[in-house]
């Protein structure tokens, strides 16, 4: 049995953690929070006191911000290769990358496509970047919690893709959310919705996976934060705006999950720019 380190615990860390678990990994994990550290001992992890306490030869960083990667970067003690999943600017996993070479430890970029609810079944996607030999040393761990990987090349091709698929993701969750206001509206009945416009040549992968959150109306189950996605959102938006790309639809897709945050959905999931868009289009639920 092989040792993994999980340092941060949120929702896509405990996932992949308790995959990890399942195969037949021991896992060592981290959180600065004292409640998720206590889900992973419930899920036959280790939780460890500290970054310093991770002493594993592979580890998997899933971190909030680029604050949190830096105080991570510099805690790291033991040699290892780090699978760094979060999402974040690609300068500051570089500044992460140098401090951690000073250690001889290897960071690797490789951020993950899939939802929290994805990672529960592990039905993720790894886009990987950086140094190739490690990169192959960790694709077993990969494996573990993740159902297909790709090696994209240099240092922060990861991260490239990733913006070029989270792009896809708010665009696709605003319009799914879109075609069910409209049909809502019209008297269509939103399992049928789902059901029907499911299966047809307009359906996406964020229309099958935050459907039911829509259908039901329920958004409390997040499986991505509004408030961390704006996070997500502001990286892509600077991105594009480096690279002098037009972003149309991503710009409008902006303008909808603001608008969650002020209604009160900060901690609730991305999916509920449809309830934005009900109340804008003054839709009232039947009973």
């Amino acid at each position: 049995m092989k040792t993994v380190g999980v340092i941060g615990l949120g929702i896509m860390g405990s996932a992949m953690s308790a995959n990890l678990v399942k195969a037949r990994f021991r896992v060592q994990g981290f959180d600065v929070l004292a409640a998720p550290r206590k889900a992973l001992k419930r899920a036959g992890g280790t939780p460890v006191a500290s970054v310093a306490d991770v002493t594993a030869p592979v580890v998997i960083t899933s971190l909030p911000s680029a604050e949190a990667l830096h105080a991570v970067a510099r805690e790291m003690a033991t040699k290892c290769i780090v699978i760094e999943t979060s999402t974040l600017p690609i300068a500051e996993k570089l500044e992460a990358k140098k401090t951690l070479e000073r250690k001889s430890i290897t960071l690797l970029d490789c951020p993950l496509s899939g939802t929290g609810a994805q990672a529960k079944t592990r039905d993720l996607s790894v886009y990987g970047s950086g140094e190739q030999a490690a990169f192959k040393k960790v694709t077993p761990v990969l494996k573990g919690f993740a159902r297909a990987h790709y090696y994209l090349g240099e240092f922060g091709n990861g991260s490239k893709m990733k913006y070029v698929a989270n792009l896809l993701v708010a665009i696709h969750n605003v319009a799914a959310a879109e075609a069910f206001v409209l049909g809502m509206k019209a008297g269509l009945d939103p399992k049928t919705i789902y059901q029907v416009a499911g299966d047809g040549a307009g359906a996406s992968r964020m229309f099958q996976v935050r459907g039911p959150q829509m259908v039901a109306g329920r958004y409390d189950d997040a499986t991505m934060k509004v408030e961390v996605w704006q996070k997500d959102m502001k990286i892509i938006g600077e991105y594009a705006a480096q690279l002098a790309v037009p972003t149309p639809l991503f710009n409008a897709s902006a303008a909808l999950y603001t608008a969650a945050m002020a209604q009160g959905f900060e901690k609730q999931d991305t999916a509920s720019v449809c309830a934005v868009l009900e109340k804008l289009a003054s839709l009232k639920r039947s009973p």
